[in-house]
């Protein structure tokens, strides 16, 4: 297997890939990208840089061998006019602001290519671990009810709708009303948003009503910032009185997959994966 250099930023998901690649002996070095990776990840080989400091990570992914890197973790969209590039960031500092403008999709675009020129293959976390993704029908115990198909339909219609607009991944209707979509809060903050609202609109722990939707953007770069749920996206869909959450097949990653199925289970929550 080729030696997998991770791109960390920030959640969950890089440190899973990191213990996947242990665990079934892929050699690995790991890019914390400093101010956002888990601390977690010092106990793999690896170094800690800035998000503009592409030279020392690309150097270092070189004298560590590695043919492939993959992108995983949470970054916030940096202020371009705040970081602080090595030469080689600052060389690609003007294709990144003007990528910037063009929305997330295409500054995530170049920083792909800025790679690439440099001789790694790119690998989505999806590629890495095949069994993050989200399969087809019903996970865990509960499927969802005839009388919850058209929210689905309607939340990922509104999901991909907003995917369009570059603006976020996720929507929530309940009873055929789009309750809220995703813009640069992210999906945590969205459920919250929809627990706070009047209890006639959504559903409750007696009565669950509703479903959240992640879907890819159109013409999105599948190979990085695939939609992701876990536990604690369960917890906050069950407080926010949710039936059940659907993504699209093979589009959507399943972090913490055993706890977010026992925790959906308990709950009562359904997680349905559909054809994109």
């Amino acid at each position: 297997m080729r030696k997998l250099g991770l791109i960390a930023g920030g959640g969950g998901l890089p440190a899973a890939l990191a213990s996947h690649c242990r665990a079934v002996g892929r050699p690995l070095f790991v890019i914390r990208l400093l101010g956002f990776a888990d601390p977690a990840l010092a106990a793999f080989e690896g170094v800690d840089a800035g998000m503009a400091e592409l030279g020392k990570g690309i150097g270092a992914l070189r004298r560590s061998k590695c043919e492939a890197v993959c992108f995983a973790g949470k970054v916030d969209r940096p202020d371009l006019r705040n970081i602080k590039p090595d030469l080689r960031g600052l060389a690609a500092l003007p294709g990144a602001i003007a990528a910037a403008r063009k929305g997330d999709d295409a500054l995530l675009a170049f920083l792909l290519q800025e790679f690439e020129k440099e001789g790694f293959a790119i690998e989505g976390a999806h590629q890495v671990m095949a069994e993050l993704t989200l399969g087809v029908g019903p996970l865990g115990r509960h499927a969802p009810a005839d009388r919850h198909l058209a929210d689905i339909h309607r939340a990922l219609d509104a999901a991909r709708a907003i995917g369009r607009l570059d603006a976020g991944q996720a929507a929530v209707s309940c009873d055929g009303l789009i309750l809220a979509l995703e813009a640069q809060e992210g999906t945590d903050a969205l459920l919250d948003r929809v627990a706070g609202l009047p209890r006639a609109i959504h559903g409750g722990p007696d009565d669950p009503r509703g479903v959240l939707a992640k879907a890819c953007k159109p013409g999105q770069e599948l190979r990085v910032d695939l939609p992701t749920i876990g536990p604690g996206t369960v917890r906050r869909a069950s407080a926010a009185g949710l039936a059940g959450i659907v993504g699209e097949v093979g589009r959507l990653l399943v972090l913490q997959r055993e706890e977010t199925i026992r925790l959906a289970d308990e709950l009562g929550v359904f997680i349905l994966g559909e054809g994109p």
